[in-house]
């Protein structure tokens, strides 16, 4: 209300001086024809108006004094703001009035915004957090950060048929957790431990990949080395329990295919090809390497009908891989392990290697609406270069043929409820059991029902050989075996985030290399209950 008085004062101020200055300019003109035409009391009645308007200036500058005086108390409410026009926009001052003190009239804006409070500073907008429809996640208030735990746990049990075959048992195949997030839009980075490792270390990735272009990322750490198109299927996803047969000649077996190393990827026309070149330890964990050459490994995939609208043949893709590393006879480096997934026998052993070691990959998948084919061909040969011995009558350190190893693998699967098959992820369950309901679900029901079947095969040789010199006779006996397995499946997603699988593996063994061992087949009943987040 204080402002709304000055400015009513203010208006009869400036109205008053507009109508002394209208009375006064007439006098002027006509001069001393009017002065003598004025009566004295005429001229009385002008005086007391001065008078009186001397008095409402003094009274007004004792105001404009006493406000100047309190400009830095914040007034007990809110004022009322003027609102500046176009003429006071420019900020000019107005002029001051004469007087005898230094009390005088200023711009009504300027003193308006003198008073105002401080402006409250401005609150930082918090994290934000939530549920993506995958995982949690928090990222940071521009978006430019954010990060999401995630992990699973598989719990298996394990029933054997067969002489000689392990005995039956409860196990935990995997604890795995970890994080996974991004600095901006340019990196991403992960890390990932096991809990029930029982080899190696407990940390299965750790790794920053770099996103320059699409077509050109970087990726540094330990992670998966790019060989093979089962290793680019996480352990969540897989159709099986189990991996196939072909995973044995993979590199870095012992540690779930994860090495020590750096990658060039990317997806060239919007994923119709991707590529991968890279170079690792190639020693299984987080292992220093023997040897001055590293693992290198190089992979191409292609879709090259991915952007038609041919649904039959949109996910159809294709590819290979080429690997090369070196083994160290000083190192006591071995063959690759002849023990089989289901961990029901070993067909093959393991021999002293030293020398080049040479991997090479087929493969192809198509996926049509709930139906997926998969295969793939795996080849591999280790060389024996100087693996003999010093002692007195063997064979000294000569070279011995090397081993030659190849396996193949092809499944199927179909899912019964209508859902649609990913090429690497879990299908979004229609109608889940219970739990929360799946992004895009409509109710609850009996969940996702998928059926499968498998079959995979390996074999391996390594030859005999002859040694007739006078000082280092003797004879390396030759070792060929193979092996296969039909695998009968059944996996039910109970929601999309648990999972129960049902296999049947039928091993037969023809050729064993185990000493007394019979040929024979061997059952392998395996549960798995899966729950991942």
């Amino acid at each position: 209300m204080r402002w709304l008085t000055i400015y009513i004062v203010l208006l009869m101020f400036f109205a008053t001086s507009q109508s002394l200055a209208q009375t006064q300019e007439p006098a002027d003109k006509t001069g001393a024809s009017a002065s003598a035409a004025a009566s004295k009391a005429e001229v009385n009645e002008l005086r007391s108006e001065v008078a009186a308007q001397r008095k409402t200036i003094e009274e007004l500058k004792a105001m404009v004094q006493k406000l100047a005086e309190s400009k830095g108390q914040a007034p007990a409410a809110d004022p009322l703001r003027l609102e500046p026009t176009a003429a006071s926009s420019s900020r000019a001052e107005v002029t001051p009035v004469s007087g005898g003190d230094d009390a005088h009239l200023v711009n009504t804006v300027l003193l308006d915004q003198a008073q105002a409070p401080a402006a409250a500073p401005k609150k930082d907008t918090p994290l934000t957090a939530g549920w993506n429809g995958e995982h949690f996640f928090i990222k940071s208030p521009d978006g430019q950060f954010s990060i999401s735990p995630y992990g699973y746990v598989d719990t298996d049990y394990r029933a054997y048929k067969g002489d000689g075959a392990p005995a039956d048992t409860f196990l935990v195949r995997r604890a795995r957790f970890g994080f996974q997030g991004n600095y901006g839009s340019h990196f991403d980075f992960a890390l990932l431990t096991d809990a029930n490792s029982t080899t190696g270390a407990i940390v299965r990735d750790v790794y920053l990949n770099v996103r320059v272009r699409p077509e050109f990322q970087f990726q540094a750490g330990q992670f998966k080395e790019p060989f093979a198109q089962e290793t680019g299927i996480g352990a969540t996803n897989l159709d099986f329990v189990e991996r196939g047969l072909q995973s044995l000649l993979y590199p870095c077996s012992g540690t779930a295919y994860r090495c020590p190393g750096i990658t060039l990827h990317g997806d060239i026309d919007g994923g119709v090809m991707q590529w991968w070149a890279g170079a690792f330890n190639g020693r299984n964990g987080v292992t220093a390497n023997v040897t001055n050459e590293p693992e290198f490994v190089g992979r191409v995939r292609f879709y090259p009908w991915r952007k038609s609208k041919n649904e039959w043949l949109k996910q159809f893709a294709f590819g290979g891989s080429i690997a090369h590393s070196r083994s160290r006879g000083l190192s006591n480096d071995m063959s690759f392990s002849g023990l089989l997934p289901d961990a029901a026998y070993t067909f093959f052993p393991q021999l002293r290697i030293n020398g080049p070691i040479e991997r090479y990959e087929g493969e192809f998948t198509y996926i049509k609406s709930g139906f997926a084919l998969r295969a793939e061909y795996v080849q591999m040969q280790e060389q024996r270069d100087g693996v003999g011995t010093e002692q007195l009558g063997g064979l000294g350190f000569l070279t011995l043929p090397g081993i030659g190893a190849k396996a193949w693998n092809i499944g199927a699967t179909y899912l019964l409820t209508g859902e649609k098959r990913p090429e690497n992820g879990t299908p979004r369950v229609k109608h889940p059991l219970f739990g929360p309901d799946t992004p895009g679900g409509t109710g609850r029901g009996w969940g996702a029902w998928e059926v499968g079947v498998r079959y995979s095969g390996i074999q391996a040789n390594a030859p005999a050989a002859n040694f007739l010199g006078f000082f280092t006779p003797g004879f390396v006996s030759q070792f060929d075996y193979h092996t296969d397995q039909f695998t009968f499946g059944l996996n039910w997603y109970l929601n999309y985030w648990v999972k129960y699988q049902f296999n049947v593996n039928i091993d037969r063994l023809e050729q064993p290399s185990t000493t007394g061992q019979l040929p024979q087949n061997f059952t392998v009943l395996m549960q798995e209950l899966q729950f991942r987040f």
